[in-house]
């Protein structure tokens, strides 16, 4: 998890109170992050993944302000028009679609608020951005700049310019060659027939997203007055809220925040949009599951304590909070505000004996088979997206598809897990090879035979990365772990999209078809972005499980 460290006076100043250094010390370990220490002049402390907006000093502050009851409620932010634009050109389409953008004025930085800036770049880049891979932000001195910028993709050979802290101008081949943002990120742009650029209106690049900005159009510096901020990546929404959570932190430091123009051809986007977003509150759901017995009056109170607004039985959400998908996130936020020590610790007045689960003991059987092996086990998220699941995979699957997803990268219940190892493997290419991994977790598919007409099973994925892997390589992996578990399978022959014909299988236990098994076809590895073959099988462990009983 990421860890900031934070001048304890200019804190102190943003949060509008001093505490003693036990209260301080209290009060920052209850608001739900992970303190490591704090001094006379520093605080450093560990933020949780699910509160990227609490990475920036301005941001912990603010959270924390209102924790202490010092700056309660709603935090308010102006936005005025720049009448500036942005021009998304049709050639970045398929490659990185969309973009947020804003203009921050009346700044005035100094070296400390140049690395503060620097800092909330990176840390978010590697947390909400999935190191740049989701999300790419670029930093520019307004000033250096002619409006209007457009977004658009060129051929890498007709990229050049000067890469930020280089000595000379290099085409966008030798920027991922030798620049080392390059060598470090080159990997998102494999594949890839044009590159994404940030072009002013004399042609100077600004950027090359996800990797470098120029280094004369893009590195402010103590005159910088004005910054343009452009977040790029696939998810408008998800570009939206890592955008607020900038432009909100440099509000707090004194800036003044104008808004841009994103022509997406006839279609106009008006960005950044800080408005709350409202969520209608569910009481009793919330004091169920806390234990508690609230009134509204109570449940107000404590989400003014963590920042949100409140009309009308409904939340105000800040618009830099991309954590709240659910009442249980409401619910969490509502139990930090009344403080988890003022919970009541009760015994449950049944007596049990325990006993660890069999299908647990079961799985952990197979992950220590497959980490003998030399296997790294993965751990995956049971959501995912229709081209993940079936366009990558060359597969036609039915998915269940979520009611009111947030982010189009998470609008499906996975109904396999291979497709999970086949993004960890383009997302490593740059490590050694072979690459031998595998994932247990949860599919999902439709069945009317149970009471949610949805059928969850575990699921093992097994896959290895290299230039000799093969069929027979996957078969022995599937025997051995059969002949430890004591058991005889059959193989029979399948046809798979993601499998190459005739070098494909489906494993069969007690008439049960349990597994798939083959080399995946040259055709998924590309959609993939793979260079390397790879042989893969996905077993129902929830099925070879009944079958042992």
């Amino acid at each position: 998890m990421p860890t900031i460290n934070i001048n304890r006076q200019a804190f102190e100043k943003f949060v509008g109170k001093k505490l003693a250094a036990d209260k301080l010390k209290d009060r920052i370990s209850m608001l739900g992050t992970d303190l490591e220490s704090v001094s006379d002049d520093e605080i450093i402390v560990e933020i949780f993944p699910n509160r990227p907006d609490m990475l920036s000093v301005q941001g912990f502050a603010r959270a924390f302000s209102s924790f202490i009851g010092a700056k309660t409620g709603l935090a308010q932010y102006k936005v005025e028009s720049s009448r500036e634009k942005v021009i998304i050109d049709n050639s970045v389409e398929n490659v990185r679609p969309y973009t947020s953008c804003a203009i921050v004025k009346n700044l005035h930085f100094d070296d400390e608020k140049i690395k503060e800036v620097i800092d909330i770049q990176e840390k978010l880049h590697i947390t909400y951005g999935r190191n740049r891979r989701k999300v790419a932000i670029g930093i520019y001195p307004f000033e250096k700049i002619k409006m209007p910028i457009r977004f658009m993709a060129k051929k890498p050979g007709e990229i050049k310019f000067h890469p930020l802290e280089s000595d000379k101008e290099m085409n966008a081949y030798e920027i991922l060659e030798k620049h080392p943002a390059g060598k470090a990120y080159g990997h998102l742009l494999n594949g890839l027939e044009k590159f994404p650029i940030f072009i002013d209106a004399n042609d100077e690049i600004l950027s090359m997203p996800p990797i470098i900005n120029s280094h004369k159009t893009g590195k402010i510096n103590h005159d910088t007055k004005e910054i343009f901020i452009e977040c790029s990546g696939f998810d408008f929404n998800v570009l939206n809220k890592c955008l607020n959570m900038i432009v909100t932190a440099l509000s707090d430091i004194g800036g003044k925040i104008y808004s841009m123009e994103l022509m997406y051809g006839k279609n106009k986007q008006t960005t950044p949009n800080l408005e709350a977003e409202e969520m209608k509150v569910n009481i009793p759901y919330i004091n169920r599951l806390l234990g508690l017995n609230l009134n509204e009056t109570e449940i107000k109170k404590l989400f003014e304590r963590m920042g949100y607004g409140y009309k009308n039985k409904n939340v105000l959400i800040p618009s830099y909070r991309a954590d709240i998908l659910h009442q249980a996130d409401l619910a969490e936020d509502i139990a930090i505000a009344y403080g988890y020590e003022n919970f009541m610790a009760l015994i449950p007045n049944v007596a049990t004996i325990a006993e660890e689960d069999k299908f647990e003991i079961f799985k952990n059987k197979i992950s220590d088979l497959l980490t003998g092996l030399g296997f790294m086990e993965m751990s995956t998220y049971a959501l995912s997206n229709k081209e993940a699941q079936c366009k990558k995979m060359n597969a036609e699957i039915p998915l269940i598809e979520l009611a009111n997803s947030i982010s189009s990268d998470y609008d499906v219940l996975r109904a396999w897990t291979l497709p999970s190892l086949m993004e960890i493997l383009s997302n490593n290419k740059h490590h050694e090879y072979p690459q031998k991994i595998f994932a247990i977790g949860k599919a999902f598919k439709k069945n009317e035979a149970f009471d949610t007409n949805i059928e969850e099973n575990e699921n093992l994925a097994v896959a290895i990365s290299s230039e000799n892997v093969d069929y027979t390589r996957i078969r022995q992996i599937l025997d051995y772990m059969f002949m430890s578990l004591g058991l005889k399978y059959e193989i029979i022959e399948a046809e798979h999209g993601s499998f190459i014909e005739g070098r494909a299988a489906r494993a069969m236990l007690k008439g049960k078809k349990i597994a798939y098994l083959g080399e995946i076809n040259p055709e998924t590895l590309t959609q993939w972005s793979l260079e390397m073959p790879v042989a893969a099988f996905e077993l129902n462990l929830s099925r070879l499980f009944e079958a042992m009983e």
